[in-house]
C-alpha cells in the first residue's frame, strides 16, 4: 500500500499563472496576489492523485513538488 501524496508550492518560484488552481481547484488556493498555495497541509485526498500530477506537469515555473509520506 502506497503512502499519501503531499503537494507543496514553492513560493519563491510561483509566478501566479494559476494553472494548478484551474486544473485542480480541490488542491490549490490563491492568495491575494494570485499566487498559488496548497490547501491545508498539502495532503492529496484519495482519488485526486492524477490531478496533483497534472497540476505539477502544467506549472510553467516548476513550482509544485509532490512527495509521498
Amino acid at each position: 500500500m502506497s503512502g499519501k501524496l503531499r503537494i507543496h508550492v514553492d513560493q519563491d518560484k510561483c509566478q501566479g499563472h494559476s494553472r494548478c488552481k484551474a486544473l485542480a481547484p480541490e488542491l490549490f488556493d490563491l492568495d491575494e496576489f494570485g499566487n498559488a498555495h496548497e490547501i491545508g497541509d498539502g495532503t492529496v485526498p484519495e482519488g485526486l492523485e492524477d490531478k496533483a500530477y497534472l497540476a505539477k506537469s502544467n506549472c510553467p515555473e516548476l513550482a509544485i513538488d509532490i512527495s509521498e509520506d
